[in-house]
């Protein structure tokens, strides 16, 4: 395969990628908590071996940028449904190890622990279980992340952020792993009682990405074709004049 063909199909391979994610991305318009991605394109050149000399330049698709932006935070009344207004994230406990999510809705477990949907435990700003006894009547939250059962402070919810955001990698769902060191999020953010945050995608911009990214698509396939066909019609050419 020639030059020409090995660019296309790294680009290709690259708007592929794309796709899938813009699409990953439109199938959780409506998931609370969950951050839009972005594919980031690399631009490699390389000197040519040769005479004639040159370069070659190849696109590589291997970057990912997560969409940091506040999504629209809905009231929902639950007293363990919260909500950040500002930057960081819930640090949660799983089977994989610690993680992030902006996805605030939560519940007591049997045992009393603050749990996710997925039964992963919420951590407060020591990085321990919240627990909330069962007998209680009335659980408040300040904005400060104090949470407090019949006017007794329980636990300060915790606020974490990646020190290098770049550090910050998708997990599936609305779950986010930090390559690095965190640190808490002192100022800056505030967390409210009965509130969820929806995603952060954007409908109508993810839409005509897709329609941009599947014509790119296509019109590399077609290229990809074309030159097929250059390729063997040289061959037939080539094996009948032997």
């Amino acid at each position: 395969m020639d030059n020409s063909g090995i660019v296309t199909l790294t680009r290709q391979a690259g708007l592929l990628r794309e796709m899938q994610t813009v699409a990953n991305n439109i199938a959780n318009i409506s998931t609370a908590g969950f951050r839009a991605e972005g594919v980031i394109f690399a631009e490699y050149v390389a000197q040519l071996e040769g005479a004639n000399g040159g370069s070659l330049s190849m696109a590589n698709a291997s970057g990912r940028m997560i969409r940091m932006q506040q999504g629209d935070i809905d009231p929902t009344g639950g007293s363990f449904d919260f909500a950040i207004e500002g930057e960081g994230f819930f640090l949660i406990q799983t089977p994989e190890g610690d993680r992030l999510t902006r996805a605030g809705s939560f519940s007591p477990s049997a045992t009393g622990e603050l749990v996710n949907p997925d039964g992963h435990m919420l951590l407060d700003a020591g990085g321990a279980p919240i627990f909330v006894p069962p007998d209680v009547e009335n659980v408040s939250l300040a904005r400060d992340g104090t949470l407090s059962a019949d006017g007794r402070p329980l636990a300060l919810l915790g606020l974490w952020q990646p020190v290098d955001p770049a550090d910050l990698s998708h997990r599936g769902g609305v779950q986010f792993a930090v390559e690095g060191e965190m640190q808490p999020v002192l100022e800056g953010a505030t967390i409210l009682q009965g509130f969820i945050e929806n995603s952060n995608v954007d409908p109508v911009g993810q839409i005509a990405r897709m329609i941009e990214v599947q014509r790119a698509y296509e019109m590399g396939q077609g290229f990809l074709e074309r030159e097929d066909e250059r390729v063997r019609g040289f061959l037939r050419a080539i094996g009948s004049t032997q």
